[in-house]
């Protein structure tokens, strides 16, 4: 039986995949893309949530960097109305840390490198006259406000993922490729499915974007050396029980020169990180240690009079950035741009490997991995996804809480907290879940916690969620509010209602 042809292989599931595979699709290209476990699962649901220009990064000379951060977090508030939402940052001043005027000026090229035509620009605070200065041990009279964006990290990628579908991309999760090797002018890879079994497949180019595994799939899949390096670097999390009631996000500047963020999360919460630490080239994701914990308390306690107690943290999360190794000795001076190395011998099948990247500039990334492989598929389209909408945000011009409204004004059956976290979570996708439901009941059997059925065959059949933690943590936070029986409720139903319709990967 001859192989299926595509034109573009993707291996890896990640932000910086999916989002190749979704601009590669709707350039015309036939594509596949294999992820060996949920999509998302590893760095990309393990980030800060933000989008950013990243204004630390001015202090290395990131400046291209930081420009191009910029331009992408106007368009994904653009894009992503329903996941992606401008969020005010204060940085106190420390004395012993960075001057004030260093500062002033970090955030005037931050105001200024890029046209904001959304984001409010920065400005001056004093804390002790504040009430987020109520809060701090010793309230700075100097502070600092500036504007970015949260993101729900991983709903982005399956925005990615079910519009790359859209186009015609095919999307295989929990299939890992284990080989692969060039056949003149054709790949010929071996992909095995968790459940399937071994499938061959054709292409006529690959595209390595297996993050933290990119080495690992050069030398064991490929049989080939690296002619770049990744640079693995973990960053952990801890989400505790909200420190504060006001809504602006901390900026905080510790002792060893790094920054940790204070931000309010999922309304109840405060998400603290992040570390930077050195990992071994195993790209084994690992969790949170005790020192990393006192590591972040500290931080929070040098500014905050609130008890910050790791043993209360609701989740802690850790993740592997992969980035360029470009000599650097500090983790945190490291660049967070990527790198494409191409290798494409005469006649023989091209092959472009990606080192590093950042959530905010995957779309980026994407539309220059297809600049670099025009020459080898030529019959693709123009670039085209810095105008359009990602699934879910055709919100008519109204924020996700007002589409809520609306939700419940055409449905007065449907509780509020539902809606608001469909639209958050989904957008105008929530009336794929809806239907034609005329009460409640409709949504089928509640599982617990604003779970209903409803929910769960959708995220199945359109989301290639398997399991309950790609529910309750990668499609949804539930997670953080679920009750054990939530949980067993859930397990048991993904159990029992084995639907070869639902397991299907298309959506």
């Amino acid at each position: 039986m001859a192989n299926e042809l595509y034109d573009l292989l993707v291996v890896g599931g990640g932000i910086n995949g999916v989002g190749v595979a979704r601009d590669a699709a709707g350039r015309g290209l036939k594509v596949l893309l294999c992820e060996q476990a949920d999509l998302g699962w590893a760095t990309s649901s393990a980030s800060t949530k933000l989008i950013h220009g990243g204004l630390r990064y001015l202090e290395h000379y990131a400046f291209g960097l930081v420009r191009e951060s910029l331009k992408e977090r106007e368009l994904l508030l653009r894009a992503a109305p329903h996941l992606v939402r401008s969020l005010r940052f204060v940085l106190p001043h420390d004395q012993d840390q960075r001057p004030a005027w260093m500062i002033r000026a970090g955030l005037f090229l931050y105001d200024h490198l890029s046209r904001r035509r959304i984001m409010a620009g920065s400005s001056r605070l004093n804390l002790a006259e504040d009430p987020l200065g109520r809060i701090m041990h010793h309230p700075p009279e100097t502070a600092f406000a500036y504007s970015d964006c949260q993101v729900d990290d991983s709903r982005l990628v399956i925005v990615n993922a079910v519009d790359a579908a859209a186009r015609g991309a095919e999307i295989l999760t929990r299939t890992a490729c284990t080989a692969a090797q060039r056949k003149g002018d054709r790949w010929q890879a071996t992909l095995r499915d968790a459940h399937a079994g071994y499938r061959l497949v054709e292409a006529r180019v690959m595209v390595n974007l297996a993050g933290p595994w990119v080495n690992r799939f050069l030398s064991d899949a490929l049989s080939m050396p690296a002619k770049a390096h990744g640079r693995l670097i973990k960053g952990s999390h801890m989400v505790l029980p909200r420190l504060y009631d006001d809504p602006r996000a901390l900026l905080l500047q510790n002792d060893d020169g790094r920054v940790v963020f204070v931000i309010p999360y999922q309304e109840r919460f405060s998400l603290i990180g992040t570390t930077e630490v050195e990992h071994p080239a195993d790209p084994k994701v690992e969790t949170i240690t005790d020192q990393e914990l006192a590591y972040l308390s500290r931080a929070v306690q040098r500014y905050l009079a609130v008890e910050v107690d790791p043993a209360q943290a609701v989740w802690t999360f850790s993740g592997l950035r992969p980035l360029f190794d470009d000599a650097h000795a500090s983790a945190s001076a490291v660049t967070r741009d990527f790198r494409l190395q191409l290798d494409a011998p005469p006649g023989a099948a091209p092959l472009l490997t990606v080192f590093g990247g950042k959530l905010t500039t995957y779309r980026k990334l994407a539309e220059e991995v297809l600049a670099k492989l025009k020459r080898h598929l030529p019959s693709m389209g123009r670039p085209w996804t810095h105008r359009a909408v990602l699934p879910g945000g055709e919100l008519e011009g109204l924020s996700p809480d007002k589409y809520a409204e609306r939700l419940c004004a055409e449905r007065p059956w449907l509780p509020l907290a539902t809606a608001r976290r469909y639209a958050h979570s989904y957008g105008s996708r929530a009336e794929m879940i809806l239907g034609q439901a005329q009460c409640l009941e409709d949504l089928g059997r509640h599982l617990g916690d604003g779970l209903n059925v409803a929910e769960v065959r959708y995220l199945r059949r359109h989301e290639w969620a398997r399991t309950a933690r790609d529910i309750l943590w990668r499609r949804t936070k539930l997670g953080l509010h679920a009750k054990a029986a939530t949980v067993e409720n859930l397990e048991v139903w993904l159990t029992t209602h084995p639907s070869p319709e639902e397991q299907d990967d298309a959506p």
